[in-house]
C-alpha cells in the first residue's frame, strides 16, 4: 500500500463530493491519492469534469473496479436501494476492508470513543442548531417556518428515532454514536433546534457525562451559508478524515 496510491471511489457528487473530487485531482499525487471511480445518480453532471473512464455508471459496478477505499457523500435517496447495500456489505467481508466513519462536525469524537472503550462512558448527547432552511427533514416537519419566528426545538430524543427525521443532517450524531457504541444510536440523545438567528453558523453542542460527575461540554461553530446543510469547516473535516485511511485492518474506525 506504501508504495502505491491509495485508489479512492467516490459515491455521490453533490457540494461534498464535488470538493473531494476536486482536492484528489489538485493534491491527491502529493497525498498518496488516486481516484478510481465517481459515480452519481444522475451521471449526467459527470461528463465535463471528469475523463469517462473514471465515471461509473452502475453502482453495483465498484466491486471489478481496483479500489482500496470508498467515500459514500451520496444523498439517502440516491443510496436506498437494499440490493446496493447487500453488495457493499458483501464486497466488504470478502476483502477485509475497514469502515471508516468520519467525524465531520463531531469535536472529540476521539475521546468519546476512548471514554466508551474504558467503560466509563455513562451518557452523551448532542444539539445540533442550524437556520431553518438548512434542515432536510422528512414528513413536513418544518415546512411552516417563518424568517424572524426565533428558536425552535424540533426533534429531542434517541438518535436512532432521529436518524430517519432528518437523514441529510445526522451524520455527526450517527458518528457520535458510533463511537459510543455502548450506548448505540437507542442511547445517545439527539436534538435538533430551528433557529433564524443562526443566518451565518452552525452550531454543535456535544455534552459528555463519565464517572463521578465528569462532564465535558463542547460548542462547535462553523461558518455557514444560508440553505447549507454541512458548515464551511466540515469539508476541510471530511479530507483530513480520508487522508487517514489506511492500515487500520478489517474493522470500524473513527477517523
Amino acid at each position: 500500500m506504501a508504495d502505491r496510491a491509495l485508489k479512492v471511489g467516490i459515491v455521490g457528487y453533490g457540494h461534498l463530493g464535488q470538493f473531494l473530487v476536486e482536492k484528489i485531482q489538485k493534491e491527491g499525487p502529493e497525498a498518496g491519492l488516486q481516484l478510481a471511480f465517481v459515480w452519481n445518480r444522475n451521471a449526467e453532471k459527470l461528463r465535463d469534469s471528469l475523463p469517462k473512464e473514471l465515471i461509473l455508471h452502475d453502482l453495483s459496478d465498484f466491486t471489478r473496479r481496483d479500489t482500496d477505499v470508498i467515500v459514500e457523500v451520496g444523498s439517502p435517496s440516491a443510496l436506498s436501494d437494499p440490493q446496493l447495500e447487500q453488495d457493499l456489505r458483501t464486497a466488504a467481508k470478502q476483502h477485509g476492508k475497514t469502515l471508516y466513519v468520519p467525524s465531520g462536525a463531531l469535536w472529540g469524537g476521539q475521546d468519546i470513543q476512548k471514554m466508551n472503550d474504558s467503560g466509563t462512558l455513562r451518557a452523551l448527547s448532542i444539539r445540533m442548531s442550524k437556520h431553518p432552511s438548512c434542515f432536510r427533514l422528512t414528513g413536513g416537519l418544518l415546512s411552516d417556518w417563518t424568517e424572524g419566528e426565533g428558536r425552535r426545538v424540533l426533534y429531542h430524543g434517541s438518535v436512532a428515532e432521529l436518524c430517519p427525521i432528518a437523514p441529510n443532517n445526522v451524520n455527526t450524531m450517527a458518528a457520535a454514536a458510533i463511537a459510543a457504541s455502548m450506548l448505540g444510536f437507542n442511547g445517545v440523545t439527539g436534538e435538533i433546534v430551528s433557529d433564524t438567528a443562526l443566518s451565518d453558523y452552525h452550531i454543535v453542542e456535544v455534552e459528555v457525562t463519565g464517572p463521578d460527575g465528569f462532564t465535558v461540554k463542547t460548542v462547535r461553530q462553523n461558518p455557514a451559508k444560508l440553505g447549507a446543510v454541512t458548515g464551511n469547516a466540515t469539508y476541510n473535516f471530511f479530507w483530513s478524515s480520508l487522508l487517514v485511511c489506511k492500515g487500520h485492518g478489517g474493522r470500524v474506525y473513527l477517523c
